[in-house]
């Protein structure tokens, strides 16, 4: 079985997304909402603080 752990590589890929928004001249903004774009579904539960979705 292969698992992949996004959250084990954000650091990672948001460096990469900051070093082709100069090459791809996106601006702060853009490079703002890039990195943290469905960041809830990337890093998992370390960002639920606790709390799960349907559960009321």
């Amino acid at each position: 079985m292969q698992v992949f752990q996004p959250r084990l590589s954000k650091a990672l890929c948001d460096n990469v997304d900051s070093n082709l928004s100069v090459h791809y001249l996106i601006t702060q903004e853009e490079l703002n909402f890039i990195i943290n774009y469905d960041i809830k579904y990337r890093m998992g539960k370390e960002l639920d603080n606790g709390e799960e979705e349907g559960n009321d």
